[in-house]
């Protein structure tokens, strides 16, 4: 069955546990959604684990609907939620939802992303208001990393504590179906969970959330660099990876590779032809 906003909220009624990941290809969201994950998300993460950049700052529009549309055509039953990247609705709610738009009617995806509390309630409400699902996103939101210092736990004092939990309330109130909360402690984001009718989707928030979500390389030991602390690894693909691709150099260098069976054969009466016209030059 197709996983839509409505379904994910049904899951929190139920106490179904919901399930995401980040894919950024047609391969990937094919793997994943074959798998039986609910949501994919198209995270512009994929500026740091795609693209080579620091930090999501640079991601374009342009990028978010090229990777988009690959993830939409593979994901066949998973809901695909976009990410909108820094400056594509933070300078008025006409941008807002025209980018919105975008990336449904030409990326293929069916709700979009954004970072923020009760500043972009507006736009929220706007892009609501224009039949296109919205997931909101508290706590360490990304694009605020020159803002924040750094990428630093979020809520651990008393009133930013507080104002998570209004922003969230304010959210769920312009109409947001979820909310993506990230690297909050555990105990806030189990008050906020029990505080929303819409699903809570953790990344670095504790058990109690509605759901969990991760970048796949994180979890699947494909990252460069540093790792966060709240990314289990569930497989070591890079491993294997590393592995396949030092054989190939190996079979390659000693001509042990392509065999046979990796050959296609011709009519050796034809090759005799060749060779004896050629020689005849």
């Amino acid at each position: 069955m197709k996983n839509t906003a409505a379904t994910i909220i049904g899951q929190k009624q139920s106490g179904e546990k919901i399930t995401m990941l980040t894919a950024y290809d047609y391969t990937t969201a094919c793997i994943a959604d074959g798998c039986g994950i609910n949501s994919i998300l198209v995270g512009d993460s994929l500026g740091m684990v795609m693209l080579g950049y620091d930090t999501t700052l640079p991601v374009t529009m342009e990028d978010m609907l090229h990777h988009t549309k690959a993830v939409s055509r593979g994901a066949k039953n998973a809901f695909v939620v976009a990410d909108m990247p820094f400056m594509s609705y933070q300078t008025s709610v006409y941008d807002a939802v025209t980018n919105a738009g975008r990336l449904i009617k030409e990326g293929g995806a069916q709700a979009v992303k954004l970072e923020g509390g009760a500043e972009v309630c507006e736009q929220i409400k706007a892009i609501v208001d224009s039949s296109i699902p919205v997931v909101g996103h508290l706590g360490l939101t990304p694009q605020s990393v020159n803002a924040f210092g750094g990428f630093k736990v979020q809520g651990k004092d008393y009133e930013r504590a507080k104002r998570l939990i209004e922003d969230a309330l304010k959210i769920q109130r312009a109409g947001a179906c979820a909310v993506v909360l990230e690297c909050i402690p555990a105990e806030l984001a189990a008050i906020i969970t029990e505080q929303l009718m819409i699903p809570t989707i953790g990344i670095g928030a504790g058990a109690h959330c509605d759901g969990q979500v991760l970048v796949y390389q994180d979890m699947l030991g494909l990252t460069q660099g540093h790792t966060p602390k709240f990314a289990k690894q569930f497989a070591d693909v890079g491993a294997l990876m590393r592995q396949g691709i030092a054989e190939y150099i190996e079979q390659t260098r000693a001509s042990a590779f392509p065999a046979e069976e990796h050959t296609y054969s011709s009519d050796m009466q034809v090759i005799e032809r060749l060779k004896k016209e050629l020689s005849a030059r």
